[in-house]
């Protein structure tokens, strides 16, 4: 008898070790229970137990695991069925949530299964609005088409700011305007009401908000609660929303409450008006009261057949310190800030996720190292997509931190400036293969070291700026090592075509390699900002205007920076000692070496059809290589199908000749995987 006992706890512990080998896998469902255990996918006969409800009871049952001493050896598997989550509070992760480098913990949406994570909420109270004083404020044409709901009765009091950050609607997937006038574009500044000696590089304008406006439609918006404008007051790159202290319809005088601009006001420059009840006068507008808490809408659709949400929480998805962890297959949406955001800890994916619809970034890594954010589509999102920040600059350790095949357009709604689809900041993080499109400004920004930016496919960006860059960095000396390859560009000319750049090495930026890059249709397409020891070789530049731009800017009007911002951000690293001294052997005597030459920069066997080939500075011509370029042969010699975009070199082509280096067409953008079945035309077949 006591043998038999014994052989059975033996044969119970076996079971035991046996079962936690496994990858153990707990389940979520909309018809789930926080009470259950969360170890069948759906319900039981007698519902007694089934899946949990929420997100949040599988990541504590995770923790009860450890707790216990229990973490399988295969890692944990939460998976979650369709459906929409609306979220109260973010999910937050710390380290105690980690899986381990061979056992991780993995949330996934059930195959073939739409799981919607949502920190807004939905709104369904819609009622036709009656009330009078408000009828009175609408276009007449429109008053029997407005919407209104009352989200106080919801729960809803904090509406953030019309500034930015606060609440927003969503209609069917879709980011609605917040009421304004014009409905697209801007009104201009016809001049300012006082000149009071304030000027930049010689342009005059005030530094006082009140400035003079054409027509007659602000009268319209007189007596409104909380309007605001929001404009690029005086450079081309750098916007402001303020909100609107007077109207004065006599003299056309439109005037903001400070803080005014920091460079000032101009005649010329371009602003709309928005957050204005009356001019709810087109379908997709939307206004919110704060002070009743009515929100009011003019749907594009039928609104008993839509789905609107309006946004909530600060954010979805929170990480800190946390290890071998993914995230799969999500849609994302509803937060009025980031989505996403990753603070420390090592090797966390998000994968083949929807992030969209949301006030901030989709997602944000700070610090920690091997995070990586693949094959996701991102959108509508009111700041920018991808913002990764790893790696130590004084010992030039890289994060290794990856952005890679994600679809990325329609981003910046609020704030338009620097705030780009990809953001690489610190040592030795990646962009690779990704598909960027249709913003106000920047594609990717790079500060830092050694990053690599490859195989992305960007079109029709900086659409609200010039003085911009598709990829920018600049104004520094020390930011070196970052290699450009194998990108193509499309349709880059600026706001209303006046001109910006491709790649922007801004205000002496160094030691940047382009190379293998296709330019198409892009103004200053490889700009060299007075910097030293960039690279320029074996691009194509087609109609480009120009294809090549070096200047000295630092021997002449941005001499300034070289004793001030230059020098502070170099002494602040240790730039004479290994790693430094021995990665960049340049910098090491850079302030005996004529510091504000443009020196080491090569432009070197590229090709450019059509367009302009160069516009260098006569000050910079002594101090730049420029050898073995191939200009102006027509394309039909040298490319297999330039009309379709096919820039594959012909056997014969005289490029081969001059050591030119075939481009990867078929490589560049979108690749396909698990999580991406469906691509977008690959850029071979336009």
């Amino acid at each position: 008898m006591r043998l038999l006992v014994v052989t059975f706890a033996i044969l119970g512990w076996c079971g035991v070790i046996t079962s936690f080998a496994q990858t153990l896998k707990f389940y979520v469902a909309p018809n789930g229970n926080d009470e259950w255990s969360g170890r069948l996918p759906t319900p039981n006969a007698r519902r007694t137990d089934g899946p949990f409800a929420t997100l949040h009871r599988a990541r504590d049952a995770i923790r009860e695991l450890k707790r216990q001493g229990k973490f399988p050896k295969n890692g944990v598997i939460v998976e979650i069925r369709g459906g929409v989550y609306e979220m109260s509070t973010p999910i937050e992760l710390t380290a105690e949530d980690s899986g381990l480098p061979n056992a991780p913990v993995v949330y996934r949406a059930r195959k073939g299964e739409t799981v919607r994570l949502l920190a807004g909420k939905r709104v369904t109270n819609w009622q036709k609005v009656t009330d009078q004083a408000v009828l009175s404020r609408l276009d007449e044409n429109v008053r029997d088409k407005i919407w209104q709901a009352n989200l106080k009765a919801l729960g809803i009091t904090d509406f953030g700011s019309p500034a930015g950050g606060g609440l927003e609607l969503f209609f069917n997937d879709e980011p609605m305007m917040i009421a304004r006038y014009p409905d697209e574009g801007f009104m201009r500044i016809v001049d300012v009401v006082e000149y009071d000696g304030h000027q930049i590089h010689g342009i005059k304008g005030s530094r006082v908000g009140r400035f003079y406006y054409e027509g007659d439609r602000p009268k319209r918006w007189l007596g409104e609660k909380d309007a605001w404008l929001h404009g690029y007051w005086f450079w081309d790159w750098s916007d402001q929303r303020h909100r609107l202290k007077s109207i004065d319809p006599e003299k056309r005088i439109l005037e903001v409450e400070p803080p005014y601009h920091y460079y000032g006001y101009r005649k010329g420059q371009w602003f709309y008006a928005y957050n204005i009840l009356a001019e709810l006068d087109s379908p997709g507008e939307w206004y919110l009261d704060r002070e009743t808490g009515a929100i009011y809408f003019y749907p594009p659709t039928d609104i008993a057949k839509g789905e609107t949400i309006v946004s909530v929480l600060p954010m979805l998805l929170i990480m800190r310190d946390v290890s071998h962890v993914r995230w799969e297959g999500f849609v994302m949406e509803g937060a009025r800030g980031t989505v996403a955001a990753i603070y420390g800890g090592s090797d966390v994916r998000i994968a083949g996720c929807v992030i969209r619809n949301s006030g901030g970034w989709a997602v944000i890594v700070e610090g920690g190292t091997n995070h990586a954010i693949v094959s996701c589509d991102i959108y509508g999102l009111g700041e920018g997509g991808i913002a990764l920040s790893g790696g130590d600059r004084k010992t030039l350790t890289p994060a290794n931190h990856l952005a890679e095949n994600n679809h990325i357009h329609d981003y910046a709604r609020w704030h338009r400036m620097y705030r780009p689809a990809i953001s690489l900041n610190g040592v030795g993080n990646k962009a690779r293969h990704n598909f960027i499109h249709d913003a106000p400004h920047q594609a990717i920004a790079f500060s830092g070291n050694e990053h690599l930016i490859e195989f992305n496919l960007i079109e029709r960006v900086c659409l609200e700026s010039n003085d911009a860059g598709a990829i920018y960095s600049g104004r520094d000396w020390t930011w070196r090592g970052t290699i450009i390859r194998f990108n193509l560009f499309r349709d880059i000319t600026g706001f209303e075509k006046q001109g910006c750049m491709g790649v922007y090495l801004d205000d002496m930026l160094c030691g940047t390699i382009v190379f293998g890059n296709i330019f198409e249709r892009v103004t200053r397409a490889a700009f060299i900002g007075g910097g030293r020891d960039n690279i320029v070789e074996n691009n194509i530049f087609v109609d480009c205007l120009p294809a090549v731009h070096v200047d000295a800017r630092a021997m002449g009007w941005a001499s300034y920076h070289v004793d001030t911002t230059m020098k502070e951000r170099l002494m602040a690293i240790p730039y004479k000692q290994p790693p430094w001294s021995e990665r960049y052997p340049q910098l090491v005597n850079i302030l005996e070496d004529e510091p504000a030459a443009p020196k080491g920069n090569i432009i070197r066997r590229n090709i450019c059809v059509g367009g302009r080939w160069m516009d260098i500075e006569e000050k910079a011509k002594p101090y730049v290589l420029i050898e073995g370029n191939l200009i102006d042969v027509a394309s039909q010699v040298l490319f297999m199908n330039a009309e379709k975009g096919d820039y594959r070199l012909k056997p014969n082509s005289p490029a081969v000749k001059i050591g030119f280096k075939p481009v990867p067409l078929e490589r560049i953008g979108l690749y396909r995987n698990e999580w991406r079945a469906n691509l977008l035309p690959k850029p071979l077949h336009r």
